[in-house]
Formats: structure tokens, C-alpha cells, sequence
């Protein structure tokens, strides 16, 4: 099949930057309340995710130094859930590919999976909580706020999440999710409002990230005022967030999946496919052949989200970690976006028949539309038919002609050239330089 020419589009966003992140989080700490919540000299335990935020190894090392300035004594905590296979290795394995070590820190980095209970959620279940976390004298989070791959709720990921299901390692992410959207939408909050009341958390700083995946704006969160300002910064970042431009598109390749770009591998709230079960999904874009060709080197083989395909690579599939991957699956209780679709041995192969299948008599006249991942949307690569809806978008500007797909002789796409600065094109520089 000759695979139909595309061409380089971006997409412009006005939109805030923190020019300054290290300095902004030492600031925010120090002008924070927790002087009045934390003894001096105490020890804090500093709650880190799995999720991949930008710059998150210079943000947890400026507010492990700002503490320090003040007294106390912190430590990194793992507040991730079951992610990491749900082992302290694995967990330990997970942080440090984002540079969060004992060494680049300068504290100690505890990953151990113990829990404490401390009550019992609004149905009777146990609530669990992190024994690092909960024996310290003050806590502070760090997290990523941002609508939720699963669920539409006042409260979605942000630092409630992190409280609840991150801090309450596999046994509490367990217990969240067994009950499925209700579990998400009811018992996180209020599982979180107990936390706030039962253990030491002292503050949270709320990172939203703008649609080219940089820090837009980092807001602290006191005890006292975190459930009243939540949900507007969920609200924030949804208006923040990347999108594709497009509401049909007949095929979608997406060059990887990752829990780097979404606790899903893939966002929903992006490819419009929630696979959620019971749920509709959303109401655009609607894409007829979604691909996605590799997974991440920074999800260690969790390939959770492949099941939003429809096809996919053998290579990617021969990358799973089964125990990581099933304990993540298994523990969220959402089992469709597990599911292998069809594989075949190459990328060309996999383009080719969802070309063949995306229900366009003529290859040429297919919609496509090819991108990194589900995070980085500002830069996207388009076929001839959606020409007409990048010239009246003023937000849209075709950089290049239409090209040849660039596909090798062994049937791999080149996705660094395609977009040489996305995370896939930084991981290839730093490998060269290595």
C-alpha cells in the first residue's frame, strides 16, 4: 500500500509558564503555614508519584532544600499506589527515572509498602495509609493536578488522589477502586477528608501544566482550604490541557503509551475513548482506527492502556511486565483498556490495515492524524483531507508539505524525526550524548 503523504501542523497555545519552578516551590513553602502545623526539627515525609511531571525531580529537591532551611528533617515517600508492580523496588525503580534517588535528593527515599489502618471508609472497608508517611510529623505532597482518566468528579487526580489512593499503597488504591466510579466519585473524597483530620498533612502543592506540557502555575494547598480549591484547579487545568483540533478522525496512530503521559497509558480526555465499563465515551473526537505503535521505557513494561487500540505492535507487547502490569490493572477494576488488540510484526503493517479497515474506500482520503502520545499535542502530523479545517483554524499552522511517511526498511516509523522534541526525541538525544 502506498501509505498516503502528511504534513507537520501545530497548534498555538497562549498560555501561562512558571519561568522559575525550583524557586517558586522553595517560595511557596516558606511563606506556607506549616511552621504552625509541623514542631521544629521534625521529619517530613515528602510524597512523590509515579506520574510524569515535568521537571518533578527539581521540584521534590527544591522543596526537600526549602524544609531543610527551615528545620525540619524530610524524606521522600512513594505515593503511588499499587504502580511499580506495587513493590519497593519497583516503586524505587519508578522514581528514579525521574531522578528522584537518595543520591540526587540528598534524603533518604523510603518506598516500602506498609500500611497502617486507620478507620473505616463510608461502606465499612479499611482505610489505609502509608506507616512512613503517617509515623512523620508532618506530610507534604507533590502532585499533578488534572482531569482524571476514568472519571468526571469534584474531585479528580490532584492532591486528594495522592492522600487516599497514592499514600494508601496497593491496599487503599484497592479499596477505592473495588467499587468502581463510586468508589472514585464518593468514597475518595471522603476518604481524603478523613485523612486531612487523622494524619499530619501539613500542605500540598498543586501543579497544573499547560498544553505543552510545561508548569502553568503551582498552587499551595493549606489543610484547611484544600476541598474548597480542588476542584477549581481541576476546572483550571481541563482548560489548560492539549487537545487534538479534530472531531473525526479515521485513524489515529499514536507513537506510545505510557504511565508517563496518563495513569491510563493513553488520556481519554485526549483520544476520546474512555473504555470504561458502563460508560459512554466521549463525545469527541470520535476516531474510527486508533494505533499506538510502542510503550515508554519510563512505564517498565506496564502497558495498561494498549486495550484502547485497536491494533498494535508485537514489539510493544513483547515489553510487558505481566506482574506490574496485571497488579495496575487489577487494582484500578477497569479491565477493557487491558485488553491485547490484534498485533503484527510493524509499524507499516499495523498503518496498513487500519488504513484497510477505518472504512474509506481510497487510502487517500482517510483523516489521520499521527502524534507522539496523549500528553504532547501542541505538535501533530495530518493527512491531505483535514487541510481545509487546519486553514480556518487560526490556532493551526501547517509547517511543512505533505511528505512521505517516514518508514524504514524494516517497517519502523521514525518517530524522533517525526517530532524531535517530544519525550520520545529528548530520550533519543540523551542516548546519543550518553
Amino acid at each position: 500500500m502506498n501509505l498516503p503523504p502528511i504534513a507537520r501542523v501545530r497548534q498555538s497555545y497562549s498560555q501561562p509558564r512558571v519561568e522559575d519552578v525550583p524557586g517558586t516551590v522553595r517560595r511557596l513553602i516558606h511563606e506556607s503555614r506549616i511552621r504552625e502545623r509541623v514542631p521544629a526539627g521534625g521529619t517530613i515525609a515528602v510524597g512523590v508519584g509515579s506520574r510524569g511531571i515535568k521537571g518533578i525531580g527539581l521540584m521534590a529537591r527544591a522543596a526537600v532544600d526549602a524544609l531543610k532551611e527551615l528545620g525540619y528533617r524530610p524524606f521522600i515517600v512513594a505515593a503511588m499506589g499499587s504502580h511499580g508492580g506495587a513493590t519497593p523496588d519497583g516503586q524505587r525503580e519508578l522514581l528514579a527515572g525521574y531522578d528522584v534517588t537518595t543520591e540526587s535528593m540528598g534524603v533518604p527515599v523510603k518506598t516500602e509498602m506498609d500500611t497502617v489502618v486507620l478507620g473505616t471508609n463510608p461502606v465499612g472497608l479499611p482505610i489505609y495509609f502509608d506507616k512512613n508517611a503517617y509515623e512523620a510529623d508532618g506530610i507534604v505532597l507533590l502532585n499533578r493536578v488534572k482531569p482524571h482518566s476514568d472519571f468526571h468528579a469534584t474531585y479528580e487526580s490532584g492532591i486528594v488522589k495522592m492522600m487516599t489512593i497514592g499514600l494508601g499503597k496497593r491496599d487503599g488504591a484497592t479499596q477505592v477502586h473495588k467499587l468502581g466510579l463510586r468508589g472514585l466519585q464518593e468514597v475518595l473524597p471522603a476518604v481524603g477528608r478523613f485523612l486531612v483530620a487523622n494524619t499530619k498533612f501539613a500542605l500540598g502543592l498543586a501543579i497544573l501544566e499547560n498544553a505543552r506540557d510545561e508548569t502553568a502555575e503551582i498552587v499551595p494547598l493549606e489543610p484547611e482550604n484544600l476541598f474548597e480549591l480542588e476542584p477549581g484547579l481541576v476546572h483550571r487545568a481541563r482548560e489548560l490541557m492539549g487537545r487534538l483540533p479534530f472531531d473525526q478522525i479515521d485513524l489515529l496512530v499514536v507513537g506510545e503509551l505510557g504511565k508517563n503521559y496518563s495513569g491510563a497509558g493513553m488520556d481519554p480526555n485526549v483520544i476520546g475513548r474512555l473504555m470504561i465499563e458502563t460508560q459512554a465515551d466521549f463525545p469527541r473526537p470520535v476516531v474510527t482506527r486508533l494505533v499506538v505503535l510502542d510503550v515508554s521505557d519510563e512505564s517498565h513494561g506496564n502497558i495498561v492502556g494498549v486495550g484502547f487500540a485497536d491494533l498494535t505492535t508485537e514489539r510493544l507487547v513483547a515489553k510487558v511486565d505481566q506482574e506490574a502490569f496485571r497488579i495496575n490493572v487489577l487494582t484500578s477494576c477497569c479491565l477493557e483498556r487491558a485488553r491485547i488488540p490484534i498485533t503484527l510484526a510493524t509499524d507499516r503493517e499495523v498503518i496498513e490495515k487500519a488504513l484497510e479497515t477505518c472504512w474509506r474506500i481510497d487510502p487517500a482520503e482517510a483523516r489521520i492524524v499521527v502524534i507522539p502520545n496523549s500528553l504532547e499535542t501542541d505538535e501533530l502530523w495530518i493527512s491531505r483531507p483535514l487541510e481545509q479545517e487546519v486553514v480556518a483554524n487560526p490556532a493551526l499552522k501547517r509547517e511543512t508539505d505533505y511528505l512521505p511517511m517516514p518508514i524504514d526498511a524494516e517497517g519502523r516509523l521514525d518517530q524522533v524525526g517525526l517530532f524531535p522534541h517530544s519525550v520520545q526525541g529528548r530520550r533519543a538525544a540523551r542516548a546519543a550524548q550518553a
